[in-house]
């Protein structure tokens, strides 16, 4: 049906803009963690904003995971 196929673009795009968006969150907030180290004597290491993967990296699993199995349902029906 069309309505699977759509479902699969929706999720597959869906899973594509997680994926920018995680990219840029993060290079930000490394950026940011690493000019406050210098300037305002922050104690945690820099490398605590890749902390923030996770939670993209488990929607962007999702997200792939339905749309594969919404694309082997589209090419079934």
């Amino acid at each position: 049906m069309k309505k699977y196929k759509y479902l699969f673009y929706i999720f597959t795009g869906l899973a594509v803009l997680l994926s920018d968006v995680m990219c840029a969150t993060v290079a930000y907030n490394y950026c940011n963690i690493q000019c406050a180290i210098q300037y305002k004597g922050y104690s945690a290491p820099a490398n605590t904003a890749f902390l923030l993967l996770v939670p993209y990296a488990v929607g962007i699993i999702i997200c792939a995971a339905l749309a594969w199995f919404l694309h082997k349902k589209s090419q079934r029906s």
